[in-house]
Order: structure tokens, then sequence, then C-alpha cells
């Protein structure tokens, strides 16, 4: 979308924004909340060097939500003429009559609001034609497929571009919008050694189309993945350390945001109930959120009932001194929002001063995991137990590949077990990590 057209649907957009909060008032809502996204994009997908999928989406929408006397309502629409907004908002009202009362419901409070935000950077398009993204996608996986002869296969290389738009207003008088950009490209390839066959991929995803690495590097990067795992083996049951790479490290830190987040707090569905003020990681551990990081994957100016965001720590010397909360969640536990409504922005942990070689170099002698398997996570009391792919360390130094193994603990435990997190952060993720070792985990082979 160029500038000029996002600023005239800004304009379109926030009218429609306010016949709908007009429209609710005047049919005896007490507050209304208002939100709209439009998203476009082109996805290409190319598989052994000819056109496998092509896709081009536009989508838009508009919701109202509304609070009558704390009873709630929503409903939506495709349709943004002024006659279906009004429609839309009506049915919301009409809903909120047969809704039973909450007394947890209704907006932030006004103090709350992002009055004033942050411009981040966003959102950079892509000028790129359909032919060109094929190009790209192919070329990815042509340096793949050309890295080597066991390069048997190809599960495709996918380049993909969007663009968003989004706008959330309430009857407080907030109104506030950011339009956004994505993009990314990777490659699947499989390897192939005799009878045994591998896969594994690579990718890139940046909100600047120039900062994406480029194909031929992602190709190369996914068939050297495929090719070192050929020949894996088991490796006998026991106990022993584990290295969880940056890419799955996020996966671990993901957990700990679900059992530290309202829903499951007050539903009573997490492992880390009423552990606010305790010690949950080893007293080296800093995890903080910055979610205006300029340009970053995961950044927003508010959160998504417009509520301001700010940089905070979440945990500091190992001790958890904050909830992950929107307004609702808050007032359910009797705290206030920490501006997380839709989720935590820029997740950081302190990344410490080793790289990767010497993370293996310090677990001397353990399992690398590169890949997880299933969804083996009980978040009510953090049993943990996964499939898992990787490499087996010895003198620090990778042996061998390893598959069809399991990897078990309780997130308790793994998380004050943890001994280093490494200096390899990955930036690609809402989750910025690098990767990080665990003193001891039960791990099931032969």
């Amino acid at each position: 979308m160029p500038r000029d057209k996002i600023l005239r649907q800004l304009d379109e957009y926030q009218y429609g924004v306010e016949i709908a909060i007009k429209q609710a008032k005047k049919l005896g809502a007490h507050e209304v909340e208002v939100s709209v996204a439009e998203t476009a994009g082109l996805s290409v997908s190319v598989r052994q060097q000819e056109i496998d999928t092509l896709e081009y989406h536009q989508d838009k929408s508009l919701s109202v939500t509304v609070y009558t006397n704390q009873s709630k309502g929503s409903a939506s629409t495709t349709d943004f003429s002024e006659k279906a907004i009004k429609a839309a908002a009506k049915a919301a009202t009409e809903i909120a009559q047969f809704t039973s009362k909450d007394e947890y419901a209704g907006l932030p409070h006004a103090e709350n609001i992002a009055w004033d935000y942050p411009s981040l950077d966003l959102y950079h398009p892509w000028k790129i034609s359909t032919d060109d993204a094929v190009v790209l996608a192919t070329e990815c996986e042509a340096a793949a497929l050309k890295q080597d002869k066991r390069i048997s296969n190809s599960e495709g290389a996918t380049l993909s571009t969007h663009n968003a738009l989004r706008l959330y207003g309430n009857s407080q008088g907030f109104i506030g919008a950011y339009p956004s950009s994505s993009h990314s490209l990777g490659c699947s390839v499989i390897a192939g050694d005799a009878d045994v066959m591998q896969r594994d991929r690579w990718y890139d995803i940046s909100r600047h189309p120039e900062f994406l690495d480029s194909a031929k590097s992602i190709g190369k990067q996914a068939a050297k993945r495929a090719l070192a795992r050929l020949n894996a083996q088991q490796i006998t049951t026991g106990k022993y350390p584990v290295l969880f790479s940056s890419e799955m490290a996020a996966g671990l830190f993901g957990h700990f945001v679900s059992a530290i987040s309202g829903g499951a707090l007050y539903r009573k569905s997490s492992f880390l109930l009423d552990a606010l003020g305790k010690k949950i990681f080893p007293e080296w551990i800093h995890i903080y959120e910055q979610p205006h990081i300029i340009g970053a994957v995961g950044s927003a100016p508010f959160d998504s009932e417009g509520v301001k965001n700010t940089s905070h720590n979440i945990v500091s010397d190992g001790l958890l001194e904050t909830y992950i909360l929107g307004s609702y969640a808050a007032r359910k536990l009797g705290l206030k929002t920490t501006g997380n409504a839709g989720g935590v922005r820029n997740l950081c942990i302190e990344p410490g001063k080793h790289n990767f070689k010497t993370m293996l170099k310090q677990m001397d002698k353990g399992l690398l995991v590169t890949e997880l398997m299933g969804q083996g996570v009980n978040t009510v009391t953090g049993d943990y137990s996964r499939g898992a792919t990787g490499f087996w360390v010895e003198n620090g130094k990778i042996q061998y590949p390893v598959q069809e193994i399991t990897i078990a603990g309780n997130l308790k435990d793994m998380f004050q077990q943890i001994s280093a997190v490494g200096s390899d952060v990955d930036l690609r993720r809402n989750t910025r990590t690098g990767s990080v070792l665990i003193a001891e985990m039960t791990i099931a082979g032969k």
C-alpha cells in the first residue's frame, strides 16, 4: 500500500470508527471500542524450479464491541459502507442485551490509554512484481539444490510479502493507528544418502526487504542444515546437559510467558500461580519487554486495546517482577494492566558473553537440540516432554546427528537449571534470545 493510499484509508477508517461509536452510544451502549484491520500480500512458492503456488490476498474487517451495564456484545463486518457499519453496531448492542453481566468487563481506564504513542518505522512495502518474486524464490531453491548431489529433493522455497494497517478507537476519545510490513524468504530441502533421508530448512524475515538475507545464502544454509542431519543415530537413555539452539530456546520462554499471562492465572491453569516476587530463574537471568524497538518484528506502539506499552522488567535477578496482563485479566486479579493485551512484544532475554561455539565448549558433553516435535507441555503442572532431533556433543564439539529421542523435565526445574544464555540472539522472532544451556534433562533414546 503506497503511503498516500494509507493516509486516505486512515481518514476513511477513522470516519468508520466514529460512525460505529456514535451509533452504538445512540442505541444505549455505555462503552464502545472498534478495531479495524486491513492486510494485503503476495506469497509465491516454487518447487523443483517450477511455480507451485501463487497467492495474492487482500482482507479488511471492522469489529465493534460494546459494553452495556457490563454486558458485552461484539459484531463485525467486511463491508465498510455507513449502512453496514451502523448495522454492525446495532448487532453488537443487541447481543449485549442477552449476555451475562461481567463486573470485570469494560474499556481500560483512561489514564492507561496511549494518548501519545511513537512512530516505530514498521512500514517498508516491497514493490516487487510477481515475476521477480518467482525469480527470487527459484534462485533460493536452486542454491540449495546445487549445494550437494545428496540434496535429492525439495519441499520448495517461499517468498512472502504483506502489508497491514491497524486502527483502534474507543468511546473515551482515543483513536490510534499504524501501518506495518513483513517480508520473508525461506527454503526447505531433503538430503538423501542411500535409503536415509533428512529434511531441514532456513529462512529470514524482516520489516524491510533490503535487510533480508540473500536468496542464495538462505538456500545454501537450508542445504547445509539438511546435509548435517544425515546418518543420524540414537543415544543411550540417560540424564545429560541440553543446549537449545536460539531458534528452539524461544519456545522455552514462550511457555514461561503463557504461564504468567492473565488468562492462565485467573483460570488457575498455570504452574506459576502465586509466583510474583519469587525466584523462577538463576539470579543472573534478566528478562524484559521492549515494545518500541525501531523496526523490530515484534514492535507495536500500543497494545490491542489502546493501552500504552513501555519497556519494563519481567524478571530481574531471577525474580518474577510482573505478570503479563491486559485490562480484563488485571481487574480479575486485582492488579493493574501491564499494557500486554494481545501479548508480549519483543520479549528480550539478556544475552551472555559466549557465542555459540563457546556454548558448546561450556556444555562439553551433551545434546544440542535443533528441532522439537509434539505438544507434550502441560502448562498446569509444568511437565515437559517432547520429541527432539539435534546433535551429540563431546569435548565441546559436534560429533554426529541425533534423532528418535525424547527430552523430558519440568519447566520449573528447567528454568532454575539454566546455566548459560548465548550471545547468538535470533532477531527474526518476537522472542529475542540466544541459545540456552540447561544443566540436566532426561533424554529417552535406546
